[in-house]
């Protein structure tokens, strides 16, 4: 028997997971539902009715989990890379992401453009330039800050916060999920990745209990990088119209955003996002070139080399460091802020790049994932952050005292600075409209994500109850930014991400039990010998024989290849 029926044969490919077939509940798991809902919206009236109370729980929270989460987050996070690192490059780098024949739905540019769209767009466009020039001001690895050390060091630490450390948690969550949906057909929600790990139990209350900490962990993730957005359109608006900033356009700006992207989100995948996504990439490349014309261009380049090279060099030694002997609130305030807003995230993130990467192999998919959207954040940092860096250094300053008091208006101040009159003005008003662009893409990617999770595993979940829950997502966003703004998000995201971080250790036992059934496949043409762990006797060790290389000149699918002699 092949591999993919081997590891197919015990599993129970029923459609959906408990769907309710009448009532208002129709295409949906009733009991993840309203369990789900009645969390949410009390979290939303608690947070509407005691404003301060609830900034203060969550703050204190925070602070009683934090001594933990600053190892915690480092170990698993840290792993996830290294294990992404094997699964690419490892004994099984060539299983396909669907059937051993099946060609991939998206091209190579659609397929990056959703990837960066959905992934990092929003929180991106926040922290390319607030990021380094707080991290300029001081950070632990630099004795004196404002100086052109710091700004190197600043840029390595950007780089690290949204580099392969983070896309490693995305695409760990997105190829396992599009691992068991499409190459075993079961319903493409999270509880299927813990089908080897759970048994049938995964279809009842366990399984719920899975799906109700992802559908939490997104909610707030998604919550928190809207409101982020949503305060840097506040003040890219004052920039451009002269609007005062205020909590009454910040609520104003988050319903019309949220309007927009529920509506849009019952155009799905194909039409909606992809449109958006590839909007979001020619723009962004736009202004790329814009900072590169108009801002210090050789700085720039040098800039991002050098702090490329340095993240390389250093990029062990920070995936680890704990900050324990330093005596610092940097660890809580970065790194465990970035881990757990990427692993709440990351259900929602992980499901959407698991919808558009069927018939990807694992290194397509761990190359695409890991390294494209790392490649394109570096750049992106690079130019932002350095051309703010460079005014800092070498020109009259006033950012650094800009973004001490608000963090949102750091790119508006920096487009300023460049004294490029009108153009600046055009250029602010480019980053407005990309900035919406981006949290409609990422709102609209949210919803339908959140709705196929409480659906079953159904993409095609009913139309109310995504209405519903993009409702329910404004209002969040909503108490969000009127309990406290930015340190009231960061602490929120940072507990909601822990229950879920559990989830995923749980996954990686999963995926690593059903890879038990798959053949080490080669390639077309491709030189290859299975891989030999020195712990597990061979078929060839145990018949007195030799390991052969062979040479297979065409390879179907895994199962023609567990057939051959000789294997």
């Amino acid at each position: 028997m092949g591999a993919e029926s081997k590891s197919q044969e015990s599993i129970n490919t029923d459609p959906f997971y408990g769907q309710a077939e009448r009532g208002p509940l129709k295409g949906m798991n009733p009991r993840v539902t309203i369990i789900s809902m009645v969390v949410i919206l009390a979290a939303v009236i608690a947070g509407g009715a005691y404003t301060t109370q609830s900034a203060q729980a969550v703050s204190g929270l925070r602070g009683f989990l934090t001594p933990f989460l600053e190892w915690y987050y480092v170990l698993l996070v840290g792993f996830l890379l290294f294990f992404m690192a094997w699964l690419g490059t490892g004994r099984y780098k060539n299983v396909r992401l669907g059937g051993d024949d099946e060609r991939p739905e998206f091209t190579y540019f659609s397929w990056i453009s959703m990837l960066f769209a959905a992934g990092t767009g929003v929180g991106i466009l926040f922290w390319a330039v607030a990021q380094p020039i707080l991290q300029f001001q001081s950070n632990p690895f630099v004795e004196d800050g404002y100086s052109a050390e710091a700004a190197t060091v600043a840029m390595r630490l950007s780089f690290f916060h949204w580099g392969l450390n983070g896309w490693a948690i995305f695409s760990f969550v997105g190829l396992i999920l599009a691992y068991f949906a499409f190459r075993h057909g079961l319903p493409l929600t999270i509880r299927s990745a813990l089908f080897p790990f759970l048994g049938e139990r995964f279809r009842g209350r366990w399984g719920d209990c899975v799906d109700v900490l992802a559908v939490f962990g997104t909610v707030f993730g998604v919550a928190t990088t809207l409101g982020l957005g949503v305060q840097q359109m506040n003040a890219g608006l004052g920039q451009v119209f002269g609007i005062e900033t205020s909590v009454t356009l910040q609520l104003t700006v988050t319903a019309v955003i949220m309007g927009i992207a529920t509506v849009s989100v019952m155009s799905g995948v194909q039409r909606g996002v992809r449109i958006l996504s590839e909007f979001n990439v020619w723009l962004s490349i736009a202004v790329v070139v814009f900072l590169l014309v108009f801002g210090p261009t050789q700085y720039l380049i040098g800039l991002t080399i050098e702090a490329t090279g340095d993240y390389i060099q250093n990029l062990l030694a920070m995936t680890f460091h704990t900050n324990v002997t330093r005596g610092s609130d940097w660890q809580a305030e970065w790194t465990v802020f970035f881990w757990g807003w990427w692993l709440a995230w990351s259900p929602f993130v992980g499901m959407f790049i698991a919808r558009v990467s069927r018939g990807r192999t694992f290194r397509e998919f761990v190359m695409g994932v890991l390294l494209v959207p790392t490649g394109i954040t570096i750049i992106w940092i690079g130019l932002l952050g350095g051309t703010a860096l460079h005014h800092e250094l070498f020109g009259d300053g006033g950012i650094v005292e800009a973004v001490s008091q608000d963090e949102a208006v750091a790119l508006f101040v920096t487009i300023e600075a460049l004294d490029i009159g009108f153009l600046a003005v055009i250029a602010s008003a480019a980053m407005v409209v990309l900035i919406a662009t981006y949290l409609i893409t990422s709102a609209n990617a949210g919803t339908l994500v959140i709705n196929t999770i409480l659906a079953g595993g159904d993409p095609d979940p009913p139309v109310l109850h995504r209405l519903l829950w993009g409702v329910i997502l404004a209002l969040l966003t909503a108490t969000l930014l009127l309990a406290g703004g930015l340190e009231t998000l960061q602490n929120a995201v940072v507990t909601a991400a822990l229950p879920f971080s559990l989830v995923v250790v749980l996954m990686v036992a999963g995926l690593l039990r059903a890879l038990n059934g798959e053949r080490f496949a080669a390639r077309r043409g491709q030189r290859s010998a299975h891989p030999h762990e020195p712990w597990v006797e061979t078929s060839q060790e145990a018949d007195g024989t030799d390991d052969q290389v062979e040479i297979h000149p065409v390879v179907e699918s895994a199962a023609d290849d567990a057939a051959k002699p000789g294997d």
